[in-house]
């Protein structure tokens, strides 16, 4: 099997990262190199390729199902939202701008892309694309890079995911698709009903209508998946995971603050996937004093997410927190933010700000960008231990003790700080953790026994399972290397 595809969805969170990795797992399985695809993502949750690039979570992801390296090259163009009307884009894995105007076309992205998909496509069998929001975007149409912009360009045929636990799943598909000019139109070649629940013949109807009024296939009816999912990228798929309850008086209780800018809160999968630990996402006081122990995450907007947790009274909550000896975990922009101060002239211009003074460090942000693997040893774990560091922040210590090694991060009392991202995947780093907290907390609780990264490989697993049992594959397999049909119907009323 040869050739390329190009998934779509009615919205973010429709299901369009997940349907990607389950196809690229599902020709994994078939023996055919396969490689995973987003010409542009808008994400705060990114990981780094050994290389030293950064790239999206979602594609680091769809790449370990594929059972391959991540590479930059599957993700060229990354944003990562900084401020209400900032973003930082990334080319090729690397800073390129501080600040674009998604309205009007930018050569330099496109080659990029376009040059991206041609060299994977160049060096795969099959390669399988990521929308991003919807392709019905038409205020963004001229200037797309992901959507349509993308299939027109490479001649990409393109299945749209809607989410039908949302509602609304029908007219989603049928509107995507009128508000599109005829040439994008002649694109589309089916559709795919995601997070479905309930009886199949009562839906039926409604997809034979469907083929009816726009001459194309509903290519697949996908159960919706109990359960926390790993590595999700869109922060809206966060309300839909409820928080899985952790039996017994002994179980744990770990509240994440939710910040506005909140990044690589992929952090905490790992915790989730323990039993007997509880994850929750808040931005309640009353949850961050009460909770066994508390988390605040990254952030692209350091200096500005401190300064909401300051209006809105969580701060006090964490400094009363750190008072109290109840152990407390800062991880990057959220480590920075409980120190003495920062200096930012980069992300925020705000000039130096008092931070929590819970730990004693400062950060000065730096022009350039650390991106690196690293590794080192956590004493408190008694575990050896490796992660990655995305940040601007240069973070100092003149007090406390180091968390990993003999100076990264910083240890007083029971709150802690580290720059790394991924620690927590270490299994017995956060068993350690948790272990500690568990003392401190008086509770008798015992981890599990499957390593993290088997965990990710059965949810990769689960969603190859998931395409391989609901999906027409044999129509899925022949738009891969045929591409959409033609003498598609285009529909009335549909913009010329």
């Amino acid at each position: 099997m040869r050739g390329a595809l190009l998934v779509c969805g009615t919205a973010s969170d429709a299901g369009k990262s997940l349907v990607v990795a389950g196809l690229c797992r599902w020709l994994r399985r078939r023996g055919v190199r396969v490689a995973p695809f987003k010409a542009q993502n808008m994400s705060l949750n990114s990981a780094v390729t050994p290389d030293g690039r950064e790239i999206g979570r979602a594609q680091a992801m769809q790449a370990a199902a594929a059972g391959v390296v991540p590479e930059a090259a599957m993700n060229p163009v990354l944003v990562k939202p900084s401020g209400e009307r900032r973003s930082q884009v990334l080319l090729r894995g690397r800073p390129h701008a501080e600040a674009r105007s998604y309205l009007r076309p930018d050569p330099v992205l496109r080659e990029a892309t376009l040059g991206a998909l041609a060299d994977l496509r160049s060096r795969f069998d099959v390669v399988v694309c990521e929308g991003a929001g919807s392709p019905a975007e038409i205020n963004l149409r001229e200037a797309d890079l992901a959507n349509l912009g993308l299939a027109r360009a490479a001649d990409l045929p393109v299945v749209v995911v809607g989410d039908i636990d949302r509602g609304g799943v029908l007219a989603a598909f049928y509107g995507s698709l009128a508000l599109l000019e005829p040439d994008d139109q002649a694109l589309i070649a089916g559709f795919v009903v995601n997070k479905f629940r309930g009886d199949p013949a009562i839906l039926a109807p409604g997809l034979d209508r469907l083929r009816a009024l726009t001459g194309r296939p509903v290519l697949g009816v996908l159960p919706f998946l109990e359960g926390r999912m790993v590595d999700l990228e869109d922060s809206l798929a966060l309300e839909a995971a409820a928080p899985e309850d952790a039996a017994g008086a002994d179980s744990l209780d770990v509240a994440i603050v939710r910040l506005r800018w909140m990044s690589n809160f992929t952090d905490v999968d790992a915790l989730a996937a323990e039993p007997g630990v509880r994850v929750r996402f808040t931005r309640s006081a009353a949850d961050v004093e009460r909770a066994d122990l508390v988390v605040v995450p990254g952030t692209k907007a350091t200096v500005e997410d401190l300064e909401r947790l300051r209006a809105d009274g969580l701060s006090e909550a964490l400094v009363r927190r750190a008072r109290a000896g109840a152990p407390l975990l800062g991880i990057c922009g959220g480590y920075q933010l409980l120190g003495e101060r920062i200096v930012d002239e980069v992300e925020s211009g705000r000039g130096e700000v008092p931070g929590l003074s819970v730990l004693p460090v400062r950060t000065e942000m730096a022009t350039e960008k650390l991106l690196r693997h690293v590794a080192g040893t956590v004493p408190l774990a008694g575990a050896a231990a490796t992660g990655y560091e995305i940040r601007h922040g240069r973070v100092s210590r003149h007090g406390g003790e180091a968390l990993i090694g003999a100076d990264e991060g910083c240890v007083v009392g029971a709150v802690l700080g580290t720059s790394w991202h991924g620690l927590l995947e270490g299994d017995a780093v956060r068993r350690g953790l948790l272990r500690w907290v568990a003392e401190r907390r008086g509770r008798d609780w015992e981890p599990g026994t499957v390593p993290y990264a088997e965990v990710r490989e059965r949810q990769l697993d689960r969603l190859g399972d998931l395409v391989e049992q609901h999906a027409d594959l044999d129509a899925i397999a022949a738009l891969v290397e045929g591409g959409s049909p033609a003498g598609l119907p285009t529909l009335t009323g549909a913009l010329t």
